[in-house]
């Protein structure tokens, strides 16, 4: 028992470390389910930078649970959620990276659920490529989103080749 709650605690700070690296701006919320006494279930676009490189920006789109289990954030959230990715301005990679790497992450239920943002590079056709799933440890879930940034010039600057880029 003692070391199911180390477990937890562990999880738990560990999650709270995670999502403190970058923290979405809001974009906007809407509503989708009125409820009279609690606060509405909503739908919540953010934005977030792509930490290791320069010039791409990430957008995605998750449910949130109103009601009590939401206002004290003891409620699960569903795995729905849709990403698009687009390059914002010349493309400078800070640091190598591998396939898969995470972009972002963040708590999707009290202890279990996370969302992930990871990122890859199509090399052939110097394309990122950025993926969204939640996972559980012992059930994750095939819900996904895929979105693909095609490295452009902006400007008089060419862009790089991602698979330069490439741990390995």
């Amino acid at each position: 028992m003692l070391a199911r709650l180390a477990l937890a605690a562990t999880l738990i700070l560990g999650t709270a470390a995670g999502a403190a690296a970058q923290e979405p701006d809001v974009i906007f919320k809407k509503s989708t389910v009125w409820r009279p006494l609690t606060p509405n279930d909503k739908l919540a676009v953010y934005g977030i930078d792509d930490p290791d490189i320069e010039g791409v920006a990430c957008h995605y789109t998750t449910p949130e649970r109103g009601g009590l289990s939401g206002t004290f954030g003891v409620a699960e959230e569903v795995s729905d959620i849709s990403l698009s990715c687009r390059q914002i301005g010349p493309v400078r990679f800070k640091k190598k990276f591998s396939q898969g790497d995470v972009v972002f992450s963040e708590r999707r239920s009290l202890i279990f659920k996370r969302m992930h943002i990871v990122r890859g590079c199509d090399a052939k056709r110097n394309t990122l490529v950025y993926m969204v799933y939640s996972d559980r440890p012992i059930e994750g879930s095939p819900k996904n989103s895929t979105s693909s940034v095609p490295l452009m010039p902006w400007g008089n600057e060419q862009p790089p080749k991602c698979g330069e880029w490439l741990n390995g």
